[in-house]
């Protein structure tokens, strides 16, 4: 994997603009995950360590299992604060979007973060990036957004804003966005970062712990359900799937989280190379994918499901019901056995 070289010029710009502001508001996408809440609370701990007002506004409630992290409390969800988070959003001197390429990715926030006057920049690693903000950077090649807000703090000389709070809130987003250091994660320059972070004190044992092993009795059910009647394998494609209907969410009293690693799964099979989730929400679909070696499940979620990611890991949605996702899923398989190596196929 190649190394993430950051633009002299605007890693300046960066750092000329945050001398002159004071009011602050990261943003991250709608259900965010690790990365998405390890760089926006990474990011935010630096930066009040630097004196600044700041806030972290997420499009809807964040998940449980990420309320470890430092600064997890102090967060407002858009979905239930909408009035002031609009107009904390106005009355911001600078917004910053993490993870996130696109306004679309932040649903019903997103009117108020294009409508604020402040200064917007964007730190993400998605394709395609949206022509939104005054100040880009964008790295497809880097393997978590969070690994790019340290090296941005890093290169504007400012490495000593990173604490062991703010070390903790990055190792976990580059943790969790390459399955622990499984995919996406052969660069050297991902090691050193780590080593920068350890020396500030985090426990990295303790980090994976917390966001591993947190299960719930019913968590556990709903997985051990979902694996032993919703997963299903299909050898000619080297393709596994598993689904899950709101009601069968329910029954299971799932929460935000729950579902988190479940895609995963089926990729300790050595004949799967990639593998799919389908969640039914109230209005969409959500799609997950994974995948082994050079299968890029993010062109299916690019060219399909109205999202994207890394070669190995993306996301997107479906407008549909959800046997209308299958039947899609079904339909693109053949599609897609071009990608899988000349001994799988």
């Amino acid at each position: 994997m190649n190394e993430v070289k950051l633009n002299k010029e605007v890693v300046g710009q960066l750092r000329y603009e945050l001398q002159r502001v004071r009011k602050v508001v990261i943003t991250c996408h709608l259900s965010p995950d690790g990365d998405a809440m390890g760089s926006s609370l990474g990011l935010a701990a630096a930066l009040t360590n630097a004196g600044k007002s700041v806030k972290v506004i997420t499009p809807d409630t964040p998940p449980k299992y990420l309320t470890f992290l430092p600064g997890a409390g102090d967060i407002m969800p858009f979905s239930r604060f909408e009035r002031p988070a609009t107009k904390m959003l106005h009355d911001a001197d600078m917004v910053f979007a993490l993870d996130y390429n696109d306004t679309k990715r932040v649903d019903h926030m997103e009117q108020a973060v294009l409508a604020s006057p402040a200064l917007k920049v964007m730190i993400d690693h998605h394709l395609f990036p949206g022509s939104f903000p005054d100040i880009m950077i964008s790295h497809p090649e880097a393997s978590s957004t969070s690994l790019l807000v340290y090296l941005v703090l890093d290169r504007m000389g400012r490495g000593d804003l990173v604490d062991a709070d703010v070390a903790k809130c990055l190792y976990t987003g580059m943790m969790t966005d390459t399955g622990n250091f499984s995919y996406a994660s052969n660069s050297p320059q991902i090691y050193r970062t780590i080593a920068a972070l350890l020396e500030r004190g985090i426990d990295k044992d303790e980090i994976y712990r917390s966001v591993y092993f947190t299960n719930t009795p019913d968590r556990l059910r709903l997985n051990g359900y979902a694996m032993s009647q919703k997963f299903s394998v299909y050898p000619e494609h080297r393709a596994a799937l598993i689904t899950l209907t709101r009601d069968e969410l329910n029954a299971h009293r799932y929460q935000k989280g729950d579902t988190e690693d479940l895609v995963n799964r089926p990729l300790t099979c050595p004949d799967i190379t990639y593998s799919v989730f389908l969640r039914e929400e109230s209005d969409y679909i959500k799609v997950s994918t994974r995948s082994k070696g050079e299968f890029p499940v993010n062109k299916i979620c690019e060219k399909h499901f109205n999202g994207g990611g890394h070669k190995n890991a993306a996301g997107g949605e479906f407008y549909g019901t959800l046997q209308e996702c299958i039947d899609e899923f079904m339909r693109l398989m053949p599609l897609y056995d071009e990608f899988l190596p000349e001994n799988e196929k």
